[in-house]
Protein backbone atom coordinates (compact mmCIF):
# COMPACT_ATOMS: atom_id res chain seq x y z
CA UNK A 1 0.00 0.00 0.00
CA UNK A 2 2.86 2.31 0.95
CA UNK A 3 4.70 1.79 -2.44
CA UNK A 4 1.05 2.33 -4.13
CA UNK A 5 1.17 5.65 -2.22
CA UNK A 6 4.73 6.86 -3.22
CA UNK A 7 4.73 5.57 -6.95
CA UNK A 8 1.31 7.94 -7.03
CA UNK A 9 2.80 11.11 -5.27
CA UNK A 10 6.44 10.69 -7.27
CA UNK A 11 4.17 10.58 -10.43
CA UNK A 12 2.05 13.81 -10.09
CA UNK A 13 5.57 15.44 -8.61
CA UNK A 14 7.00 14.29 -12.16
CA UNK A 15 4.21 15.61 -13.62
CA UNK A 16 4.64 19.26 -12.18
CA UNK A 17 8.21 19.62 -13.43
CA UNK A 18 7.61 18.77 -17.24
CA UNK A 19 7.34 21.47 -20.20
CA UNK A 20 4.14 22.97 -20.78
CA UNK A 21 4.06 21.36 -23.73
CA UNK A 22 4.11 18.18 -22.53
CA UNK A 23 1.70 18.37 -19.85
CA UNK A 24 -2.29 18.04 -21.08
CA UNK A 25 -3.81 21.57 -20.98
CA UNK A 26 -6.90 22.63 -19.43
CA UNK A 27 -6.74 25.48 -21.53
CA UNK A 28 -8.41 29.12 -21.87
CA UNK A 29 -11.79 29.92 -20.37
CA UNK A 30 -13.05 33.30 -20.96
CA UNK A 31 -16.63 34.06 -19.42
CA UNK A 32 -18.59 37.25 -20.46
CA UNK A 33 -20.79 38.86 -18.22
CA UNK A 34 -22.99 41.11 -19.76
CA UNK A 35 -25.06 42.21 -16.98
CA UNK A 36 -21.73 43.00 -15.26
CA UNK A 37 -20.43 44.12 -18.25
CA UNK A 38 -17.08 42.31 -17.30
CA UNK A 39 -14.86 39.67 -18.57
CA UNK A 40 -13.08 37.34 -16.46
CA UNK A 41 -10.02 35.12 -17.68
CA UNK A 42 -8.65 31.90 -16.21
CA UNK A 43 -6.02 29.47 -17.85
CA UNK A 44 -5.43 25.55 -16.88
CA UNK A 45 -8.17 26.50 -14.20
CA UNK A 46 -6.11 29.93 -12.78
CA UNK A 47 -7.69 32.96 -12.25
CA UNK A 48 -5.95 35.47 -15.13
CA UNK A 49 -7.74 39.05 -15.15
CA UNK A 50 -11.42 40.35 -14.97
CA UNK A 51 -11.84 43.42 -17.17
CA UNK A 52 -14.67 45.46 -18.28
CA UNK A 53 -16.05 45.01 -21.62
CA UNK A 54 -18.72 46.07 -23.89
CA UNK A 55 -21.23 44.20 -25.33
CA UNK A 56 -24.31 44.76 -27.51
CA UNK A 57 -26.13 48.08 -26.86
CA UNK A 58 -30.01 48.14 -27.01
CA UNK A 59 -31.11 47.25 -30.67
CA UNK A 60 -28.39 45.09 -31.07
CA UNK A 61 -27.37 41.60 -29.30
CA UNK A 62 -24.47 39.86 -28.35
CA UNK A 63 -25.00 35.87 -28.77
CA UNK A 64 -24.98 34.29 -25.35
CA UNK A 65 -24.11 30.83 -24.88
CA UNK A 66 -20.68 28.23 -24.81
CA UNK A 67 -18.22 28.62 -27.72
CA UNK A 68 -14.92 28.56 -29.14
CA UNK A 69 -12.34 30.81 -31.44
CA UNK A 70 -13.08 30.24 -35.32
CA UNK A 71 -11.17 32.27 -36.23
CA UNK A 72 -8.61 35.20 -35.31
CA UNK A 73 -6.65 38.34 -36.85
CA UNK A 74 -4.62 40.74 -34.51
CA UNK A 75 -5.43 43.33 -37.13
CA UNK A 76 -9.10 43.67 -38.64
CA UNK A 77 -11.03 46.36 -39.68
CA UNK A 78 -15.17 45.98 -39.51
CA UNK A 79 -16.80 45.31 -43.24
CA UNK A 80 -20.04 46.35 -42.22
CA UNK A 81 -19.30 48.86 -39.66
CA UNK A 82 -17.65 52.45 -41.46
CA UNK A 83 -14.05 49.79 -41.45
CA UNK A 84 -13.93 51.10 -37.33
CA UNK A 85 -10.48 49.27 -36.27
CA UNK A 86 -11.08 45.83 -34.24
CA UNK A 87 -7.32 45.02 -33.19
CA UNK A 88 -6.99 41.64 -32.01
CA UNK A 89 -9.80 39.88 -32.66
CA UNK A 90 -11.04 36.90 -31.77
CA UNK A 91 -14.31 35.55 -33.93
CA UNK A 92 -16.26 33.16 -32.14
CA UNK A 93 -19.74 33.17 -34.04
CA UNK A 94 -19.74 34.53 -37.54
CA UNK A 95 -18.96 38.06 -37.62
CA UNK A 96 -19.31 38.08 -33.70
CA UNK A 97 -15.88 38.53 -32.32
CA UNK A 98 -13.89 39.89 -28.93
CA UNK A 99 -12.04 42.96 -29.82
CA UNK A 100 -9.94 45.69 -28.81
CA UNK A 101 -11.89 48.98 -29.02
CA UNK A 102 -10.38 52.58 -28.83
CA UNK A 103 -13.98 53.51 -27.27
CA UNK A 104 -12.57 53.06 -23.62
CA UNK A 105 -14.78 55.59 -22.50
CA UNK A 106 -17.30 53.46 -23.09
CA UNK A 107 -15.95 50.36 -21.45
CA UNK A 108 -18.21 48.92 -18.57
CA UNK A 109 -21.60 49.45 -20.04
CA UNK A 110 -23.34 48.26 -23.37
CA UNK A 111 -22.11 49.52 -26.65
CA UNK A 112 -21.52 47.52 -29.77
CA UNK A 113 -23.37 46.24 -32.23
CA UNK A 114 -22.98 42.85 -30.80
CA UNK A 115 -18.85 42.13 -30.42
CA UNK A 116 -17.32 42.00 -27.29
CA UNK A 117 -14.84 45.46 -26.74
CA UNK A 118 -11.90 45.16 -24.67
CA UNK A 119 -9.30 48.09 -23.82
CA UNK A 120 -6.52 47.46 -26.86
CA UNK A 121 -4.28 46.24 -24.05
CA UNK A 122 -6.02 43.94 -22.68
CA UNK A 123 -7.09 42.40 -26.06
CA UNK A 124 -3.59 42.22 -26.99
CA UNK A 125 -2.95 40.18 -23.64
CA UNK A 126 -6.17 37.80 -24.69
CA UNK A 127 -5.02 37.47 -27.95
CA UNK A 128 -1.43 36.30 -27.09
CA UNK A 129 -2.73 34.00 -24.46
CA UNK A 130 -5.42 32.17 -26.66
CA UNK A 131 -2.74 31.95 -29.98
CA UNK A 132 -0.01 30.77 -27.26
CA UNK A 133 -2.76 27.86 -25.54
CA UNK A 134 -4.63 27.39 -29.21
CA UNK A 135 -8.33 28.23 -30.33
CA UNK A 136 -9.06 24.29 -29.60
CA UNK A 137 -7.60 24.87 -26.20
CA UNK A 138 -9.99 28.10 -25.77
CA UNK A 139 -13.64 28.24 -24.49
CA UNK A 140 -16.12 31.21 -24.86
CA UNK A 141 -18.68 31.72 -22.31
CA UNK A 142 -21.70 34.79 -22.46
CA UNK A 143 -24.21 34.40 -20.13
Amino acid sequence: MRRLIFAALLAALSLAFLPAATRAAAGVLVRVDRASQTMEVSADGAYLYTWPVSTARPGYRTPTGVFHPQWMAARWFSRIYYNSPMPYSIFFRGGFAIHGSYEISRLGGPASHGCVRLHPANAAVLFDLVQREGMRNTTIVVQ
